[in-house]
C-alpha cells in the first residue's frame, strides 16, 4: 500500500506521524525524532502532509514543499475535534 495522507504532530523533540493510505487504512503510526523527520519523508512518495498551525508549522512546511509533498496547515480550531484525551495545548 502507498501512502496518501500524512497527519504531522509537531513537538519539540519527537513528532508523531501517522500515515494512512488512500483506502483510509492506518499504514504507520510512530514516532519520530527531529533530527530524522526529514529523512523518514524523503523516503515517502509524494502526498498529502496536515499539520496544525503553529510557530514552527511554516519552518517545517517549507522544508516538506521542497522535498515535494502537497502541506496543508489547519488552524487549532479545526484540529480540536480530533483530540481524543484532555490536552490543554
Amino acid at each position: 500500500m502507498t501512502v496518501k495522507t500524512v497527519g504531522l504532530d509537531l513537538a519539540k523533540d519527537v513528532f508523531q506521524v501517522h500515515c494512512v493510505s488512500a483506502t483510509g487504512r492506518k499504514i504507520i503510526n510512530k514516532k519520530i525524532k527531529r533530527a530524522k523527520l526529514l529523512a523518514f519523508f524523503e523516503t515517502l512518495p509524494r502526498c498529502v502532509v496536515g499539520m496544525e498551525a503553529c510557530g514552527s508549522a511554516h519552518h517545517w512546511g517549507r522544508e516538506l514543499r521542497k522535498l515535494g509533498h502537497d502541506v496543508r496547515l489547519m488552524p487549532a480550531a479545526y484540529v480540536k475535534p480530533y483530540v481524543k484525551r484532555g490536552k490543554t495545548d
